[in-house]
């Protein structure tokens, strides 16, 4: 598959297919032990940066197990129309050949997203720093997301937004500038996206860009830009805050990627195997970023059997393999600080806690509410549907587990989520009656394989 500025990219037509297609109702019913051993496709947040940090960079960057879902290809499409040379040379490895910091070409067309949040949001970061304009749009879910916490840095960098849908909504014509404005900021909330959307404006600024977080966030984008040879500085600000700073127009200089295992996509066959009666399995070279295990902290806090095994380094990231077993799990207070490292992982933890003794409240899920759905809402409606007792208090979650068997039976509204269809689908493979979703297709987006990898441990689908 070769990339080229005047073909469209071969296969992203396939993948996004699903946007237009008819749903597809699948259902997940009860299934005997979970066993083998897994590796879960490469890391959604690593890959979309590695393919941006190929374009800002001359020269050829090598990538390894890069994940090839709609999101992250779609981010890669984008590369491509900005003035990427792209080549995919098997399963997972690519050669981007970039058109440099401070030299991208203006797209032609439209930079589809599709569902990718984190790829759009990002490249609005790239595209503000640079002297091109660019316009931004998505399908039905990412037209919801709010933009304006990007956009509004952007501003004070010197970015123009030209045209915007209601409430600094998709779809977006964003007009950057060839010398951004050197700023101080401080992220409103904590979210790497918007640290992230800043961070790579800067890049082609003349002097120094600093984010202040309050509550740090996944610092994925730090490590790389490091990675590839920026000056980038990262120091304690506060209890639990980080203050970023990063010297414009750095001499970036390719290097190969290897991209880790998603902990975020691991989340589902690591909570399948703890709640389906008999399970033994064994998940490899999961990412053990800090800022990236609250699942696993929280997990082990309500007593799974979850143990390390060859702790190691792959691709800058220190990686484990988790052997996972059945367990009995008990309910926790999950504090609201310990979200930034789990952000994407409380639908899936709501399903382990239905299946827990006793009440688990998930606190300050706000951020939820501003995902590719409402998720927040989407996974209280999901556990209901199921027969779960559960709640919504202000911001947080609050589930009472029914220690053993949830009931199940019900269908799940994924409102376009993949996060929503896997975790309920996982919900299933334990319940009393199965469980079904509206929709499989967006599952693509993160984890194309999902089905089959937990077929092949011993999930039962229909």
């Amino acid at each position: 598959m070769l990339w080229r500025r005047r073909n469209n990219p071969q296969g992203i037509a396939e993948l996004s297919s699903h946007a237009a297609a008819a749903p597809q109702r699948l259902a997940a019913r009860t299934s005997g032990p979970l066993r083998g051993r897994i590796r879960v496709p490469g890391d959604k947040s690593i890959s979309h940066r590695a393919f941006i940090l190929g374009l800002l960079t001359v020269g050829e960057t090598q990538i390894e197990g890069l994940l090839e879902g709609d999101d992250v290809l779609r981010t890669g499409a984008a590369c491509r129309m900005l003035g990427a040379w792209m080549e995919r040379t098997g399963e997972g490895r690519w050669r981007v050949r970039g058109a440099g910091l401070g030299s991208l070409l203006a797209p032609r067309d439209t930079l589809d997203f599709g569902n990718a949040g984190t790829g759009s949001r990002l490249m609005m970061g790239v595209v503000g720093g640079h002297a091109v304009t660019a316009r931004f749009d998505g399908d039905a879910s990412l037209r919801k997301r709010p933009m304006r916490r990007i956009l509004d840095p952007l501003a004070l960098m010197g970015a123009r937004v030209l045209h915007q849908a209601e409430g600094g909504r998709c779809p977006i014509l964003l007009q950057g500038t060839a010398e951004p404005a050197p700023i101080e900021y401080r992220t409103p909330v904590a979210s790497a996206q918007i640290k992230s959307a800043v961070l790579l404006a800067g890049l082609n600024s003349p002097g120094r860009t600093v984010v202040i977080e309050q509550e740090a966030s996944r610092d994925h984008t730090e490590k790389m830009l490091a990675h590839f040879g920026a000056k980038v500085t990262s120091e304690p600000f506060g209890e639990t805050g980080r203050r970023i700073a990063l010297e414009g127009r750095p001499r970036l200089a390719p290097r190969p990627v290897v991209v880790p295992a998603d902990p975020s996509s691991a989340a589902f066959p690591i909570v399948a195997a703890l709640i389906t009666p008999g399970s033994d399995i064994v998940v490899e070279g999961m990412m053990m970023n800090p800022l990236r295990t609250g699942l696993l902290t929280t997990l082990l806090a309500m007593g799974a059997d979850i143990v390390e095994l060859d702790r190691r380094v792959e691709g800058g990231e220190e990686v484990a393999d988790l052997r996972v077993r059945a367990s009995a799990l008990k309910g926790v207070d999950t504090p609201a600080a310990r979200a930034p490292a789990m952000i994407d992982e409380y639908p899936i933890l709501a399903v382990a806690a239905a299946f827990a003794e006793g009440e688990t409240r998930m606190r300050g899920l706000h951020e939820l509410r501003v995902k590719e759905s409402d998720r927040l809402a989407a996974v209280a409606d999901g556990l209901l549907a199921n027969g779960v007792d559960c709640a919504v208090d202000g911001d947080d979650l609050i589930v009472r587990g029914a220690a053993g068997a949830a009931q199940g039976g019900g269908l799940v509204a994924t409102h376009l989520d993949h996060r929503i269809a896997m975790s309920f689908l996982v919900m299933g493979l334990a319940s009393q009656r199965q469980v079904a979703i509206d929709d499989e297709a967006m599952i693509a987006t993160s984890f194309p394989t999902f089905r089959g990898l937990m077929t092949a441990l011993g999930a039962q689908f229909s």
